[in-house]
């Protein structure tokens, strides 16, 4: 038996890649009325991916029913002009449905913005701070391969998110929703197309609930422009409890220190804006949260819905959300990059350092 699977995986090992390019053409979301000037045209662009199958010799294989993995280039003009163009490198899973017809993928990586907010030559452009810029992607698409020999098509909807967490404003942020269409083409038209059986219990798990110590640290500008960029530390503490190879739930509390929080309190104090601001607030803030992890692999996509417990200063809101990626180094350490928000606003982008006990 395992001589068969040995031999099965060198098979499958030999080529199992493929190409997609797709073309697509959408509009800007209205997400925030202070971004209306800057939708004006129809953003355009381009998608250019690379696929490696899988065939379930790995159990996190089997677990999603056979997905890929790869690497994605995404061009995009903005059709603004103040807005400029993005380029964008991702890493992104493709899963698939109804007998591999439905595509679902999800892409994360980061964007280069050819003209972001400059205050005295692009003072329009307020949804990008800076030339480097966090972004997402997913991607609903009809998908056929082969059919002329090693060529297929696909098309379906998308959209793209494109912000730099608060690290410099503005940072008003974008949402591109689009259609897309194109085609896919496997380097191997002899791939073997045999995957390895999924268990009737695959997707079962049986572990205790775990300990979670964290560490958040990164840097941010508050909402005046030019306030200058201050660090800030985040001290965490949660528990898990792992449901299933896919699922895991979380309960925790942190502690939140920021500088730029700070600061815009001294800026409020000094500045003539009225709003009751004395300047000696407690900028410090703890939140208590509900988590949820869909592990890929050793990577998990990270959801957190929080309340701020101790909440002396009024900024944003006392609800707040944080969406990442985390990956585990090995069973005890692991480190995320995610961005905590008010609902759509983004506060800060993170850096973790994480143990699991």
């Amino acid at each position: 038996m395992l001589a068969c699977i040995i031999t099965t995986a060198q098979e499958f090992e030999k080529s199992n890649y493929g190409l997609d390019v797709l073309s697509f053409n959408g509009t800007i979301a209205r997400h925030n009325p202070d971004i209306a000037h800057l939708i004006t045209d129809h953003p355009s662009g381009v998608i250019v991916s690379m696929n490696k199958k899988t065939f379930g010799l790995k159990k996190w294989e089997r677990v999603y029913k056979y997905p890929d993995w790869g690497a994605s280039y995404m061009y995009q003009d903005m059709g603004n002009t103040y807005l400029g163009e993005n380029h964008g490198l991702y890493v992104h899973y493709n899963m698939y449905f109804f007998q591999r017809r439905l595509m679902l993928r999800t892409a994360t990586g980061l964007a280069y913005n050819t003209k972001p907010y400059d205050p005295d030559t692009n003072f329009r452009n307020i949804a990008y701070g800076s030339h480097i810029l966090s972004t997402t992607y997913v991607l609903l698409n009809y998908k056929r391969e082969r059919i002329f020999d090693a060529l297929g098509f696909e098309a379906g909807l998308g959209i793209v998110h494109y912000s730099n967490g608060n690290v410099h404003a503005p940072n008003k942020s974008t949402n591109t929703i689009f259609l897309n269409f194109g085609v896919n083409y496997l380097f191997d038209t002899k791939t073997v197309n045999e995957y390895v059986p999924i268990e009737e219990d695959v997707n079962k798990v049986k572990e205790r609930i775990h300990y979670n110590f964290i560490f958040r640290t990164g840097i941010n500008e508050n909402d005046i422009v030019e306030s200058g960029q201050f660090p800030f530390y985040t001290f965490g503490f949660y528990l898990d409890k792992r449901l299933s190879r896919r699922n895991t739930i979380q309960l925790g509390a942190e502690l939140l220190m920021s500088e730029a929080l700070a600061e815009y309190i001294r800026s409020r104090a000094v500045g003539g804006f009225n709003d009751g601001t004395k300047g000696d607030e407690d900028s410090k803030r703890v939140g208590v949260f509900l988590g949820h992890e869909l592990t890929i692999n050793k990577f998990s996509i990270l959801t957190q819905l929080a309340y701020y417990a101790y909440y002396p200063y009024d900024f944003e809101g006392r609800l707040y959300n944080r969406f990442g990626l985390q990956y585990y180094i090995n069973k005890n350490f692991f480190t995320s990059l995610s961005v905590r928000s008010h609902v759509a606003k983004a506060e800060m982008a993170e850096i973790t350092l994480g143990y699991r006990l």
